[in-house]
């Protein structure tokens, strides 16, 4: 069994440090590999791997512990439940880097992609635009397979001259827009409703027609204010929820 060892994360000086890196530990445990140890490294290595104080390194662990997703025991540790996995929370994260991992523990399958006319309910976004590029992915737990969530992403289409499909089942879309294709992206305006799983929905996510799912859409903005990215997604509305955080400083 190899020890655990948490990803590395830029830290955002707007944000609250602790949320940052509970988020970042959070991605790391739910993506960990089963060859992991469930004990995590103590407060102090924590605190340095991440470049922050002790202090901030245990109020994002009490994040964490108050999540259900790790138990402290004095003199003995800190450790990893081991059912982790199952009913993580998703969270509306204030930094591209954080949105980017919410999507570690999951792996992705790329249904389909290709060109469409701008959907009419879209058409706001792509004023310029007669068509755009569509991407249709399911994602799925990592060690269950249990689909979690199908998303179609809207993507003007000189951005996606420069798409690898092949990228979009190892990264978020956010990820590749910003680190592969080079755009500048200056904010993602999230919007979450509560709706019924209709037939294409329910066969994807394996559940009865008309259960209840989370519809997401996610606009992306460059730094014109132009979008380049509409994300809608559905989720599962027994496996995820969505918690927002507001710093009020």
């Amino acid at each position: 069994m190899t020890s655990f060892a948490p990803d590395s994360i830029v830290l955002n000086r707007k944000l609250p440090l602790w949320y940052q890196v509970s988020q970042s530990l959070r991605a790391s445990i739910l993506g960990r590999s089963p060859q992991d140890s469930l004990r995590l490294p103590t407060e102090e290595q924590l605190a340095g791997h991440y470049g922050v104080s002790v202090l901030t390194m245990r109020q994002a662990l009490k994040e964490l512990e108050d999540e259900g997703l790790i138990t402290r025991h004095r003199r003995r540790g800190t450790f990893i439940e081991p059912s982790a996995q199952r009913g993580a929370p998703v969270r509306l994260l204030g930094s591209v880097d954080a949105i980017v991992a919410q999507q570690s523990g999951m792996t992705t399958e790329l249904l389909d992609y290709g060109t469409v006319a701008v959907p009419s309910g879209l058409a706001g976004h792509f004023p310029q635009h007669a068509e755009v590029a569509t991407y249709h992915r399911l994602r799925s737990e990592e060690k269950t397979g249990e689909p979690t969530n199908h998303a179609r992403n809207y993507v003007r289409p000189d951005l996606a001259e420069r798409i690898d499909p092949a990228d979009l089942i190892r990264w978020p879309m956010t990820k590749v827009l910003r680190d592969v294709v080079g755009a500048s992206i200056s904010r993602i305006t999230d919007t979450v409703e509560a709706r019924l799983a209709d037939p294409e929905t329910a066969r994807l996510l394996q559940v009865p027609l008309l259960s209840p799912i989370l519809h997401y859409t996610g606009v992306t903005y460059d730094e014109e204010g132009q979008a380049l990215d509409v994300a809608v997604i559905h989720y599962r509305g027994d496996r995820f929820s969505f918690t927002v955080t507001l710093d009020a400083h």
